[in-house]
């Protein structure tokens, strides 16, 4: 009752021509989300729709994909015309066979295609009440599926309380807001179902109820005789939600005894699954007694469907309610009843017999414990958390306990993002036992709070190499918790930046037994001091990169990547990175998040996609704010840094590069210190101040020299070469060319033999012995993957040729650099690029400044920006984002043949003017 309206625009945004297939209703607690819902679903089937409905279950948001079982359970048939790949990983997300939990790009993809196969035959609409308590996982699915939808001819429907947060993402999904009803419809609906109350009785229910059908249909019932005929009196009007609460509690106590037993048991269940319930009544009862819930159906408390052999309660309040009216004692009974009868799956059984234990228990304690290790081993770090915590609670012995709160503090500082609750798991497990505070777990943990807050990294240094040598582990490789700790060693030592910190890494790791493991034997040499790689580990690396596509680990992916960053094969892990990026997205992990950003940052800015390394970098900076691991904070502004002193805007880059120093020096930070000193000598060689850009360089690492453990001297080598030989210290280019080759660097990566080519062509004296060299250098087949770095080679041979008086053969490399400068937006080359073909005699038109014509999109945004318009205005004023309008005004600027915003007004008027006049 008087729903028509809401009814008729909910199906009207979810038909219309725009829509996305998409729509959620919100509303407050009994506003009637379910019933609207109700409808919509079954006008669809009765329409000719298949519909396939969920909902979530509090009781059940730990447990994986247990909303997205409900929803395509229906569909089983339909997966065997999957193929074999997205079979297997619907069937293992489902539960419906063992194996390796899928990744989520493949389960995803699985989804749509399963739904599309079904929209073949008929129009589908997927129906998910209460999102708010859908479990993680299927959110992510869920969340993916909503946005997928249009022109597939499947639906999506969803609600949840106005109010509530769940790890379903709403931003951008339409949304319709379900009012109380109006005065009239209230009334209406409480004269239909209540027609005896007395009308001063039932104006008082009117205002009540403020509309809230749910309080209408459940307020009448606490009323005796009496006060129905308004002969008695009436209770104070009542605070909505917590008289509901009672109202339901009350109703449930009314119920025979089993009834609430049963009740019990289906809310601690959560899926509702008779079978289950059955199982759990034999044992609890000792006999299943399903029979008995006639009467709660009876008085509309649930909902029985036979054939699909569900039970679903009316309203989420109900399920609370039973809950609360229990005794601790009958839940601890219902708890044990249900892991009897989930013996079948094991995390649900272990958590069960969690809840049903009152005292230390290890037998219990232990199995939570391999729950958490299996939970943790699919990725989902932030349950393994929550079983570990509840295993603490559950031991007995100090020891164990302080080890499985340590562990849950190293998870929770590592992987999950919950670095408030560290500190207080930590102090937990100290209180157990004391010497549970120096485990390894304790010690990694207490370094990750250490390096987020205002603690220097030698204490870190400190910290750890005392964990290590004092633990119990007896060095075996195989020993997670030393791994864990060394791979943390080895990220502090390169912080740290110092060379005498790094031999007590290098001693542990050669005490490991049988063999240290492969990831941080390369580790070793790869990050920790990349110049003195050996041909034998870049062979191993590579080999394992071959299979990285296979591995689903978040920890073993993110530490894959830092192998990977100063030998140039972050390209290979692209796809693994924007997938732990997205499932930080979608609310997973926010470190796996944040790791997956900085290696997607690096990669991009030395592909040449540099306005995404901004847009990455800022949502780096907002994670690193939002979640408190300010640490990670440099690298972004390291990125970001590194584009705007390429693009010439050298005040941002200073401005960057000192908020690095000012950050990093007093914690000791020298990796950090060099870096900004790289972004300083980018914006300096950008500026023509080569004695400043060789100045910084040298800070890195000194000419003639790679200084040992600085993996920064790989990224500065050519620049510092370059500036040396413009500052006329070529002895110094000479003796600096002559350590990369002694070293080996240009068999590390074809970008950086692209660059020591470069740098070896620069110091040669001889013209024609010099061209040779750059010719060699620039014909390698991956030289164009780094595009930055090949027109900077591009652009010194070609300078050396218009030297050497070869102007003819000049305008090949000097065009080839000025369009790769334009677009990237490196508007100083791109200057040094024109200059020299104008010295070289070419004439320079229209296109050598630009690149190419404004779109009609970038002249409309030109036009805005010229007058006066911020990013963010003509973002609002265009329907698109501010970061978007910043892309495009990069791209338009060298097509104009300008460097800033100033010079907007005059370059769109010389423009119409050719254009007018051509």
């Amino acid at each position: 009752m008087g729903r028509d309206g809401d009814l008729e625009r909910i199906s009207r945004l979810l038909d219309a021509p725009d829509s996305n297939g998409a729509l959620l209703v919100s509303g407050e607690a009994g506003v009637g989300k379910s019933a609207v819902l109700d409808v919509v679903a079954e006008t669809a089937a009765a329409a000719g729709s298949f519909v396939l409905r969920a909902g979530g279950v509090q009781f059940e948001a730990d447990i994986s994909y247990s909303t997205l079982n409900q929803a395509l359970l229906p569909l089983r048939d339909g997966m065997v015309h999957l193929d074999g790949t997205h079979r297997a990983a619907v069937r293992v997300a489902l539960g419906l066979s063992g194996g390796r939990p899928p990744e989520r790009a493949v389960l995803f993809d699985a989804i749509m295609v399963l739904l599309r196969q079904t929209a073949e035959d008929s129009p589908v609409l997927i129906v998910v009440d209460d999102l708010p308590w859908v479990d993680r996982a299927s959110a992510a699915a869920l969340t993916f599926v909503a946005r997928q939808l249009s022109s597939t001819g499947v639906g999506f429907l969803g609600s949840f309380r106005t109010g509530t947060v769940g790890f379903f993402e709403n931003d951008g999904l339409p949304v319709h807001v379900l009012p109380p009803l109006d005065r009239a419809s209230a009334a209406h609906l409480s004269k239909a179902r209540f027609p005896g109350l007395a009308g001063q009785v039932r104006r008082r229910l009117l205002d009540a109820a403020q509309g809230n059908p749910l309080a209408l249909l459940e307020l009448p019932k606490e009323l005796g005789a009496d006060q129905s005929a308004s002969l008695g009196v009436l209770p104070p009007v009542l605070a909505l939600s917590d008289r509901l609460q009672s109202l339901y509690t009350s109703r449930v106590h009314n119920l025979p005894a089993t009834t609430q037993q049963l009740l019990l048991l289906a809310a601690l269940e959560g899926s509702g699954d008779l079978d289950v319930l059955a199982v759990a009544a034999c044992e609890m009862l000792g006999r299943d007694a399903l029979e008995t819930l006639t009467s709660a159906e009876h008085d509309q408390l649930v909902q029985l469907n036979r054939d699909s052999r569900r039970l679903t309660f009316r309203h989420p309040l109900i399920r609370s309610a039973v809950f609360e009216s229990s005794t601790s004692t009958r839940r601890r009974a219902a708890h044990l009843a249900l892991a009897h009868a989930l013996s079948d799956k094991p995390e649900t059984r272990a958590w069960h017999l969690g809840e049903a234990t009152l005292k230390p228990e290890e037998s219990v304690a232990a199995l939570l414990e391999d729950a958490a290790h299996r939970i943790l081993g699919r990725g989902d770090a932030v349950a393994a958390v929550a079983a570990l915590t509840r295993a603490a609670d559950l031991s007995p012995r100090g020891p164990d306990r302080a080890r499985r709160l340590t562990e849950a503090a190293y998870l929770g500082a590592e992987a999950t993002g919950t670095l408030h609750n560290v500190h207080d798991l930590l102090e937990e497990a100290q209180r157990a036992d004391a010497d549970g505070g120096r485990s390894l777990h304790a010690a990694a943990a207490a370094v990750q709070l250490l390096l987020n807050s205002d603690g220097d990294i030698t204490t870190a240094h400190h910290l750890l190499v005392g964990a290590i040598r004092q633990g119990t582990h007896g060095y075996d490789a195989h020993d997670a918790a030393l791994t864990d700790a060394l791979h943390l060693l080895l990220l502090v030592c390169f912080f740290a930046g110092r060379e005498e910190l790094w031999p007590a890494f290098h001693e542990t790791l050669a005490l490991l037994r049988p063999e240290p493991p492969a990831l941080l034997s390369i580790a070793s040499e790869t990050f920790a001091d990349p110049a003195r790689t050996r041909e034998m580990t870049l062979l191993m690396l590579d080999r394992i990169l071959d299979e990285a596509g296979t591995e689903d680990d978040p920890a073993w992916l993110i530490r894959m990547g830092t192998v990977s960053i100063f030998t140039d094969r972050l390209a290979l892990l692209r796809d693994t990175s924007w997938r732990l990026v997205g499932e930080g997205r979608d609310g997973g992990p926010v470190r796996r998040h944040l790791g997956g950003l900085m290696h997607l940052c690096l990669d991009d800015y030395v592909t040449g996609r540099w306005d995404e390394v901004v847009q990455l970098a800022d949502e780096g900076l907002e994670a690193c704010s939002r979640s408190g691991y300010t640490f990670d904070t440099w690298y972004y502004w390291y990125c970001k840094g590194l584009v705007v002193a390429s693009r010439g805007d050298a005040r941002t880059a200073g401005e960057l590069a000192d908020l690095m120093t000012g950050w990093a020096a007093p914690r000791g930070l020298r990796a950090t210190l060099r870096c900004a000193d790289h972004v300083r000598a980018v914006a300096c060689a950008a500026s023509g101040d080569f004695a400043q850009a060789l100045r910084h360089t040298e800070a890195i690492s000194p000419a003639g020299r790679l200084a040992p453990y600085v993996p920064q001297a790989l990224w500065v080598f050519f620049d510092l070469v370059e500036s040396a030989v413009r500052a006329n210290r070529r002895a110094d280019a000479v003796a600096h060319v002559d350590a990369l080759r002694q070293a080996g660097v240009r068999g590390i990566s074809s970008r950086l033999a692209l660059l020591v080519g470069g740098a070896t062509a620069l110091v040669r004296e001889d013209d024609e012995e010099a061209a040779q060299l750059f010719r060699a250098t620039l014909a390698e087949q991956d030289a164009r993957l780094w595009p930055f770095d090949m027109a900077r080679v591009q652009l010194a041979y070609g300078e050396r040729l218009r030297r050497a008086r070869a102007a003819v053969e000049s305008k090949g490399p000097l065009m080839e650099a000025l369009r790769t400068f334009q677009r990237l937006g490196a508007l100083p080359w791109a200057e040094r690029a024109s200059n020299e073909l104008r010295a070289a005699g070419h004439a320079m038109h229209g296109e050598d400044h630009g690149g190419g014509a404004l779109t009609p999109q970038e002249r409309e945004i030109a036009k805005l920006a010229a007058g006066g318009l911020t990013n963010k205005q003509i973002a609002e004023r265009l329907y698109i984002s501010h970061r978007t309008v910043g892309a495009h005004l990069y791209q338009i600027y060298p097509k104009l043949g300008i460097t800033s915003r100033v010079a907007l007004q005059d370059a769109l008027a010389a423009l119409e003017n050719t254009e007018r006049n051509p």
